[in-house]
């Protein structure tokens, strides 16, 4: 059986969650957080989450481990067959983590754990997800998923990415960074409705009392 290494706070466990359940496959959730013991470092060569334990062996990184599902396990596929269309989808996922996840991911201390960030780190953010933004626009397709007619990888991407973007937007700057993309923003309100996103809502939320006294512990 397949084991999901992580934690149910993080964006990235729940994309890899998310793909898991989607394929309606048997997985075991094993609890992990990210760190630098060498327990930690067994498992994933950063210390990072996610990670997939498979048979043959550990598989991390978000945008290796669900192409690798993808490949191996039955159930929707996740990436076209087409090697374009397939190129395609991959680029629109990497967009979405490098333009948009990871910008919002540097002022994520005050948007959400009572940090103070320089104003250069939010200035920074800020002007970032703009430019992201404007690039999702210009590539998604939004046809009604991110990339056409059928759910993909890249909706994952969008969904666990966008969804925090737009709230550190909103808490910091005060912008609707979705303002001017309405089929964007009415595929988020829809995948926020899929049975399987619930559940893992859910779960975030009954993990994040814990998370966040790990946090103020360790400031």
């Amino acid at each position: 059986m397949l084991k999901l290494y992580g934690f149910a706070v993080s964006n990235y466990y729940n994309m890899v969650k998310l793909a898991l359940l989607e394929k309606d496959l048997p997985f075991e959730e094993v609890p992990f957080y990210a760190g630098q013991s060498p327990e930690a470092l067994a498992i994933s060569p950063r210390g990072k989450v996610p990670v997939l334990g498979t048979p043959q062996g550990f598989v991390n990184e978000t945008a290796v481990i669900l192409p690798y599902i993808d490949d191996t396990q039955p159930g929707v596929k996740l990436l076209p067959a087409d090697p374009f269309q397939r190129a395609r989808v991959l680029a629109l996922a990497k967009e979405i983590e490098l333009y948009i996840e990871l910008p919002a991911r540097a002022s994520f201390g005050e948007a959400f754990f009572g940090m103070v960030l320089p104003e250069a780190i939010k200035e920074k953010t800020r002007a970032e997800l703009l430019l992201g933004f404007a690039a999702l626009k210009r590539h998604g397709a939004f046809a009604p998923y991110v990339a056409g007619s059928e759910f993909s990888m890249a909706d994952i991407y969008f969904l666990y990415s966008v969804d925090v973007a737009c709230e550190v937007g909103q808490i910091l700057f005060g912008i609707d960074l979705l303002a001017d993309m309405p089929e964007a923003k009415a595929l988020l309100e829809r995948l926020h409705q899929w049975p399987n996103v619930q559940r893992i809502a859910a779960d975030k939320d009954a993990a994040m009392p814990a998370f966040l006294a790990m946090i103020a512990a360790k400031q």
